[in-house]
């Protein structure tokens, strides 16, 4: 395959953003006290490694434009937690911070994390600080370095307990060691020796071993499965860990490195791509099998072309064997060969389940991760009213939803009575269409959204639950996910169905993924408009229903009869391009 077209001595802005900011600090500082609503373009790439980013609100967009007046300005505000772990008190803590600085929502989202939108630039100091206040951090949340971590939330059992572990220790190893965060958002000192005890310039340096002065070329995605519940979607993290287990015990694990979903419209050179099986490793090895893979990406990546500039496009432009031999070079360790394995299942870990030591867990199905109060539910009131009397143990999943763990036998009843008067409904009432769903935000708070997700992704929903009624396709689990954009924030180009936001109103439609995640799907049909997407998937439904065979999903039926038979079939043109 061809080499990466990467220019030695290009770099892109962003990468001399970083260079100059003297470890994340630039003039954020300056800028915050500031009196104007927002930061320069500079200060806009760094501020995102402290964990927000700077959006704007596009639904007051056209009022504004009529009245003269220019952009309204509002931050999005990431919460990052390892593993989706936190305790009531840090949640309660975070949704009176929803309440008194941003719109009075709380997003979960899917990488097991918590988001705050709306918040405004002079509320941004309180807002971090008390979200660190209690023991939470933004630090890393967004940027050019390693993500929130994730692992199955159900960790319940000893293999499950083991992959927490493991991502909470490389949280902490892989977290920026930059000063600039302290800093800024919490004791507002800069840390620097008295003038007897300056040795040298460099004594006063911030010191990023990992990831040195310029961080990494993007973000980078680290996640835990098993290959009987790939709940986190394993395959499309750009460094995976897929245990062997036997027995409760850990053996080892398959180390995945390349998935990522995000594309480009019109630039083939962009493209999801699934996670290929790059090594086997031992349990002990797992710190420094991602830290080899960080590194790599760190020296390697493409650092001219940002929509070229994820750990994927290295393993699809060297080859698998050529990954192989320079991630092998970074090991401080022997290469092993990965194992064979394949995944079986997904949990979506909803309902009441015993946890094995006479408490139980409640897995609540968030609609889009998006915590709120509306009418006939208050989930959000409700959800504070069980945090605040019963203090749980919180695991966020990776479909944006909510366990309530480390329940007593004796509180079931009454927790299950202020879920009903709350309006919360418990799983058995909710739809597999709707558990299987979700939608990214989109408009009007994310700047990359060109299309509706959240806020249509509802309708959307209940359209398609008349049309499986009518076919009697109810019991059937079918994935379907919804971005605003192809950057596919929800992981959309693995599931049955993908509903990407193209221009305004119209979409493109992908099927032949699967709930499994181990599956890139195809295109059905590009610049579908928003009121022809049911009737588009309604003839889809029908064929899937009178052909498929016994056991066979939607993703896998279609494919099974590929692409251009699928299109046939609901009347879509014949040369829609596939992925990459």
């Amino acid at each position: 395959m061809a080499e990466s077209s990467q220019t030695p001595n290009k770099r892109s802005a962003v990468e001399l953003h970083k260079e100059e900011s003297r470890f994340l600090r630039g003039s954020i500082a300056e800028e915050l006290s500031a009196q104007v609503d927002h930061f320069s373009e500079v200060n806009k790439s760094l501020i995102k490694f402290h964990g927000f980013y700077q959006q704007e609100d596009r639904d007051a967009r056209k009022t504004r434009r009529k009245d003269g007046l220019g952009k309204f300005y509002i931050f999005m505000v990431r919460c990052k937690i390892p593993a989706g772990r936190l305790t009531a008190e840090q949640y309660l803590v975070v949704d009176e911070l929803a309440e008194k600085y941003a719109n009075g929502t709380l997003r979960l989202t899917s990488r097991q994390g918590i988001q705050l939108h709306g918040v405004l630039k002079k509320d941004l100091h309180a807002t971090i600080r008390g979200i660190n206040d209690c023991l939470l951090t933004t630090l890393g949340a967004c940027g050019d370095v390693n993500r929130n971590v994730m692992a199955c939330p159900a960790a319940f059992d000893p293999v499950r307990r083991e992959l927490q572990h493991q991502a909470q220790a490389i949280a902490a190893h892989l977290a920026p060691r930059t000063r600039a965060y302290h800093e800024i958002w919490l004791n507002g000192q800069r840390q620097i020796l008295q003038p007897s005890l300056q040795q040298s310039a460099s004594a006063l340096e911030d010191d990023e071993p990992i990831y040195g002065k310029v961080y990494l070329p993007r973000k980078f995605k680290i996640g835990f499965s098993l290959p009987d519940d790939n709940c986190v979607d394993v395959f499309a993290q750009d460094l995976g860990f897929l245990v062997f287990h036997h027995g409760g015990q850990v053996l080892g694990y398959n180390v995945l490195i390349g998935g990522g979903m995000g594309m480009t419209h019109g630039n083939a050179q962009t493209f999801p791509f699934l996670g290929r099986e790059i090594a086997w490793i031992e349990p002990d090895q797992v710190l420094a099998a991602a830290e080899a893979a960080v590194k790599l990406f760190r020296d390697h990546g493409n650092r001219a072309d940002r929509k070229r500039a994820r750990i994927k496009y290295l393993v699809h432009d060297w080859g698998v064997e050529k990954f192989r031999q320079v991630y092998a070079s970074y090991l401080p360790f022997s290469w092993q060969p990965p194992r064979d394995v394949a995944i079986t299942g997904v949990d979506l870990h909803l309902g009441w389940h015993e946890q094995g030591d006479g408490r139980w867990f409640l897995g609540i199905s968030i609609e889009n991760g998006r915590i709120k109060d509306a009418p006939g539910s208050r989930l959000r009131s409700g959800l504070r009213e069980v945090m605040a009397r019963f203090r749980p143990t919180l695991n966020i999943t990776p479909q944006q939803d909510l366990l309530l763990c480390d329940i007593t036998p004796h509180d079931r009843p009454e927790i299950d009575r202020l879920l009903t008067e709350y309006g919360i409904r418990p799983v058995e009432r909710i739809s597999l269409l709707e558990r299987y769903g979700m939608a990214c935000p989109a408009i009007p708070t994310c700047g990359l959204a060109i299309s509706e997700s959240e806020r249509t992704m509802p309708g959307l929903i209940d359209e398609l639950e008349v049309v499986l009624t009518e076919l009697g396709l109810t019991s059937q689990p079918i994935s379907i996910r919804m971005t605003g954009c192809p950057n596919g924030c929800v992981r959309p180009y693995q599931s049955d169905i993908g509903i990407v936001g193209r221009s305004g109103d119209k979409y493109t439609v992908f099927v032949g993924g699967r709930i499994f995640g181990d599956r890139l799907n195809f295109m059905l049909q590009d610049l579908v408009p928003r009121s022809e997407i049911t009737p588009l998937l309604a003839r889809l439904l029908r064929s899937y229903r009178d052909e498929r065979q016994d056991g066979e999903g939607l993703g896998d039926y279609c494919h099974r009869l590929g692409p251009e038979a699928i299109r046939q079939r609901v009347g879509a043109p014949a040369d829609a391009k596939p992925h990459g």
